[in-house]
């Protein structure tokens, strides 16, 4: 794996640090394709149940390396969008976990995933109209979902911060931390989400994303064919037997 991401794993939660602290961690395309094969790994892998971004020293991502981009390179992956990432996110569960700035691309990382902790003094931002660039990596697009309208577009129009406490306030960070302990706190998240059947969550997560798109008139059939599976798994019986018998489940993801 590249020196410029660090991956640990922890009681099945797979540990990836953004590593070019001497850049504030802005994505390069060595960095993108790293970050790719890990959430490659963590989708293939069983015994890795979901994973955690963070950046190192005290920040998230600072976005693109625009030195990178003045030399013509990008960090995008074809079908995969800017860091091997936002256009195509892992099937099982990503939290960010977000000390310091997560600006430009690096909030657009932090958008991508399903759960967002974050520092109580951390900051979020899309700068891009401010170098004369857009927030093409999923800024613009999921920003909207996730704020009301007028503040996304606030964000979007004068590429001012937005606090993590303010997002906090409407919803987009799930939970606030201590400066220094946003990784932590993403782990606490992490083990509870962890302890739970992995098809119901890889499923849970399918039908939250797919069912936006889906017509009112049809969507509990589009539903069906996604959860019924699980209803007929062997996690359900394991599930149902362990509550009857006290006891932790024994999940083997089929």
């Amino acid at each position: 794996m590249s020196c410029t991401l660090q991956c640990t794993e922890r009681d099945g939660i797979l540990l990836l640090t953004l590593n070019r602290p001497e850049a504030r961690n802005a994505m390069n395309f060595e960095l993108a394709s790293a970050l790719a094969a890990a959430t490659d790994e963590l989708d293939a892998r069983e015994d890795l149940r979901l994973g955690i971004i963070s950046g190192a020293d005290g920040t998230f991502c600072a976005g693109m390396d625009l030195k990178a981009f003045l030399k013509g390179s990008r960090p995008s992956i074809p079908g995969r969008g800017f860091g091997g990432l936002t256009e195509k996110p892992p099937r099982k569960i990503l939290i960010a976990a977000v000390e310091g700035y997560a600006l430009a691309g690096g909030f657009e990382l932090a958008l991508a995933c399903d759960l967002i902790v974050a520092a109580d003094n951390a900051n979020f931002g899309l700068p891009e109209v401010k170098r004369g660039l857009v927030a093409g990596a999923g800024g613009l697009v999921r920003l909207p979902r996730r704020l009301p309208f007028h503040v996304a577009m606030e964000c979007a129009l004068t590429g001012s911060m937005l606090s993590a406490q303010r997002a906090h306030a409407y919803g987009l960070v799930n939970r606030l931390s201590e400066p220094g302990q946003a990784l932590a706190v993403a782990q606490e998240l992490g083990s509870v989400i962890a302890a739970n059947g992995p098809l119901a969550i890889a499923t849970s997560k399918q039908v939250i994303v797919e069912s936006v798109d889906w017509p009112t008139r049809n969507m509990f059939e589009l539903q069906r064919a996604l959860t019924d599976p699980v209803f007929a798994s062997a996690d359900a019986r394991e599930g149902a037997a362990a509550f009857a018998e006290k006891r932790k489940p024994v999940w083997t993801g089929k």
